[in-house]
């Protein structure tokens, strides 16, 4: 969990279920290696986002999902 690590004390991650970490981890990673926060989404979303018929805002969902640990895209570049 390296990326938790690097973002998060282990305070915060104690907050953050066991199931949700390598997911959240894997988000870091991703958000990391991406330009924008829209390249990030879409790449974190690619399957879903073909399903819909118009097309989600791919950064918002990303947004909100980081928000929901109190974390921003910002944060973790």
């Amino acid at each position: 969990m390296a990326p938790l690590n690097a973002i998060l004390t282990e305070e915060q991650i104690a907050t953050i279920d066991p199931f949700d970490r390598p997911q959240l981890a894997y988000a870091i990673s991703v958000c990391r290696e991406s330009r924008s926060l829209s390249e990030a989404g879409r790449k974190l979303f690619a399957v879903s986002r073909e399903k819909k018929a118009n097309r989600p805002n791919d950064a918002d969902r990303l947004r909100k999902y980081l928000a929901k640990f109190d974390l921003s895209f910002d944060a973790i570049r």
